[in-house]
């Protein structure tokens, strides 16, 4: 898999993904600019070397690649849930068949900067990890694991077997900016079109809802994710301040 630009490695550099090659623009244009990269790529040890642009537009295909296309693998690294055993005050996101690519980059993009620790994801059904992904994400895929499991619902129950509480979010429940979201949880986001699965919202401990005004019934589920996301970080922002 190809995917390209300065950002995204940068963000695969500092988060020390593996990948199989990096390959730079031989451009004269360009080659001034891309000395900073191109140590940092020699300082950690990746492969690279140097390409024409009409190659790199190929891989990439664009023409907006920067002058660096970088060479990731048949596939990205997900993980499994055993590297959440154990850890305390699990911040999770688990989405339930989201198929938009650009909805699952922006959710990984608002993810991390909520300071969630992984995203759970199934393995069929659902859009998996892709170069737009990658793109929409602005690469901070790489700085989250992002872990497929076969089951939402069997997932669901292993969580709470580690105190996590598991909060569905739905147009119907309680409105998100009542909850208390210290401690472990788990906010589980249902696909565009259809919302979350009955049995996957049957596994939920509570539903949350954000009311809305002028008869919108729903928001795109990027956008609600993003709303959500960041009252936690609020109030956990709130109780470290507090207890410093």
């Amino acid at each position: 898999m190809y995917v390209y630009g300065r950002n995204i490695l940068k963000e695969i550099i500092e988060s020390d993904y593996k990948i199989k090659h990096i390959f730079f623009s031989d451009s004269k244009t360009e080659k001034g600019t891309l000395n900073e990269f191109v140590e940092l790529a020699k300082r950690k040890g990746y492969s690279y070397s140097f390409a024409h642009n009409d190659i790199l537009e190929k891989m990439s295909l664009t023409n907006k690649h920067q002058g660096i296309v970088i060479d990731i693998g048949n596939e990205f690294s997900y993980q499994s849930l055993d590297i959440l055993e154990d850890k305390e005050n699990l911040f999770l996101v688990m989405l339930d068949q989201i198929h938009d690519p650009h909805n699952f980059g922006a959710i990984i993009r608002s993810s991390v900067a909520a300071g969630a620790d992984a995203i759970i994801i199934p393995k069929d059904n659902t859009v998996e990890v892709t170069p737009i992904v990658v793109k929409v994400s602005s690469g901070l895929v790489f700085k989250i694991p992002i872990i497929q499991v076969t089951n939402l619902s069997n997932t669901i129950e292993l969580l709470k077997k580690w105190n996590v509480w598991v909060y569905g979010t739905d147009s119907v429940g309680t409105p998100y900016y009542e909850i208390d979201f210290s401690g472990n949880l788990c906010l589980v986001y249902g696909n565009e079109g259809s919302g979350l699965r009955r049995n996957v919202k049957k596994h939920c401990d509570q539903l949350i809802t954000i009311p809305m005004s002028n008869n919108v019934d729903s928001l795109n589920v990027s956008v609600s994710a993003g709303i959500i996301l960041f009252e936690v970080k609020k109030q956990r922002d709130f109780l470290k301040k507090g207890i410093n």
